[in-house]
């Protein structure tokens, strides 16, 4: 599976793709690597993680073509909408991502994961409202190998909030897949 997380320095782009990583490499038996891009102004600038996950091990740690593109930012979402291949999923922050370019070959969720952030107290867990999100809709990994991701990756002091918003963005994710089903069942029967 190939993965681009992308957005903007300081949102959290690149600890959004290890975290990932840490969970399907260490608690999902799979196999897992992270390469990441930054511009020179680090906070503000462009960024991106790519993580290849795989049931074997990971020859080449690089994508072209990712199989999921999450976009956490406008400037993000305008330079990777093109590599996504037919069927890929592509999630977008609802506040920060205002899709110029719309492809219909692809699947596409939003979740107003600033706003979830916000509402709990700062922005800066926006990132780990993206990766519930992410876990809920990609089932790459298991919510409970994301939770076991976290000690490590964040202070301790505030592994509690981080796992209250990895299960809200998680939470989002399931109800948006519920509401998806009924519209499914009634094409189908049509």
């Amino acid at each position: 599976m190939d993965i681009r997380f992308s957005g903007f320095g300081g949102q959290g782009i690149i600890k959004s793709g290890t975290l990932i990583g840490k969970a399907a490499s260490l608690y999902s038996n799979k196999f897992g690597t992270m390469t990441q891009s930054f511009g020179p102004e680090a906070r503000g600038g462009a960024c991106s993680a790519q993580v290849v996950i795989d049931d074997k091990p990971v020859l080449y740690p690089y994508i072209l073509s990712p199989e999921i593109l999450v976009s956490m930012s406008q400037e993000a979402y305008e330079k990777f909408i093109k590599d996504p291949e037919k069927g890929s999923i592509v999630l977008t922050d609802t506040d920060l991502v205002k899709p110029k370019t719309i492809r219909k070959d692809v699947k596409m969720y939003s979740i107003p994961s600033t706003r979830i952030a916000e509402e709990m107290g700062n922005r800066i867990f926006a990132n780990v409202v993206m990766v519930g999100f992410f876990t809920a809709i990609t089932k790459v990994v298991g919510l409970e190998a994301m939770k076991k991701a976290l000690p490590g990756s964040v202070p301790d002091r505030f592994i509690d909030i981080n796992i209250e918003a990895l299960e809200r963005g998680y939470n989002f994710g399931i109800e948006l897949l519920e509401k998806e089903q009924p519209k499914k069942k009634a094409k189908a029967k049509a």
